[in-house]
């Protein structure tokens, strides 16, 4: 099995910070107000583990702030979702898929999900933010068991790929161009970035309707502090074995900083390799510090720009238009 890392800091920080820092909801998480969430899958999701407890959306306080602000987690998801969020500006057409980090355990739901979305809507892009299945949804340690997984299926690559069927089914309806929707994810939503641009020819599932026969392949792919990409400890840096990069993967944009203690550069320079071996066109972006999980926040370093470098990439491959 492939070794891990816990993906993002603040995995680590749940276990030892004390509930009372915390305003706990247990309860599913909603959207703002004019947002509806719509369910994954219409039945009972594929591979569904019994879950570890209710849906509970947490509010951080004093002792874990990201940029000197709380923000809000979602744990035990086992019923996937996902909001689609409208332009606030004149529509490009384009549309990009949100994966919330959270080492496959939580979901940084605004931190890496609604702030990204209204950076997106702002800019003339449909933003979907999916809550895909957490924890037990992709390669990781799980506090439970104290132990690294590796789940084959993945659920949370099962929830993406059906997502993608669905809005390409429903472009027209949401005002999408189905060969304009890119995917872009953070720490542990960087892997499910790699894992839906390298594994789109099949479904991880039994399909179910004509969602399913629409390709699942991303147009884009923006993977930021990605996770799970690198092999530790091996040496020369060595490349996830279970994410197999040809040609045709999406062209992909990836940056991290070099003070990144919880997932280590290589994870990045590992993908930046792979895809360059391949000939797919490719754009990374390292920087000294910025350390992991700080979204779009801005803070003194110049890494938290990178929302401007994107855009400039989305125009540059002809996502936008100049």
């Amino acid at each position: 099995m492939t070794p891990f890392t816990l993906t993002p800091f603040v995995a680590l920080m749940l276990l030892v910070a004390p509930v009372a820092a915390r305003a706990q909801q247990a309860s599913p998480w909603q959207p703002s107000p004019g947002h509806v969430q719509v369910p994954v899958w219409p039945g009972t999701p594929p591979n569904l583990r019994p879950p570890a407890g209710p849906e509970t959306v947490t509010r951080t306080k004093s002792n874990e702030l990201v940029a000197g602000q709380p923000w809000t987690y979602i744990e035990n998801v086992t019923r996937p979702t996902f909001t689609v969020y409208a332009p606030t500006t004149k529509n490009t057409g384009a549309a990009v898929m949100v994966f919330p980090g959270g080492g496959y355990q939580i979901l940084a739901i605004d931190l890496e999900g609604t702030e990204i979305c209204d950076w997106l809507t702002s800019n003339g892009i449909t933003c979907v933010l999916l809550k895909y299945r957490v924890p037990f949804g992709g390669p990781s340690w799980q506090r439970s068991c104290d132990c690294s997984i590796n789940p084959k299926p993945q659920p949370a690559l099962q929830d993406a790929q059906r997502t993608m069927g669905l809005l390409r089914l429903h472009a027209r309806e949401w005002n999408i161009a189905p060969d304009k929707i890119g995917v872009l994810g953070f720490s542990a939503g960087g892997h499910l970035v790699a894992a839906m641009s390298n594994a789109y020819r099949r479904r991880a599932y039994a399909p179910i309707d004509s969602a399913d026969r629409l390709s699942a392949r991303p147009d884009f792919a923006v993977g930021i502090y990605p996770g799970h990409l690198w092999v530790r400890g091996r040496s020369p840096i060595t490349f996830n074995p279970d994410l197999h990069v040809t040609r045709d993967t999406p062209p992909t944009f990836l940056l991290q900083a070099q003070t990144d203690s919880i997932d280590d550069v290589n994870q990045s320079l590992a993908y930046y390799a792979a895809l360059r071996a391949a000939g797919v066109p490719t754009e990374l972006h390292l920087y000294y510090n910025g350390g992991h999980a700080f979204g779009l926040r801005r803070t003194k370093d110049p890494i938290t720009e990178w929302p401007r470098l994107v855009e400039r990439w989305l125009r540059t491959i002809g996502v936008i238009s100049p």
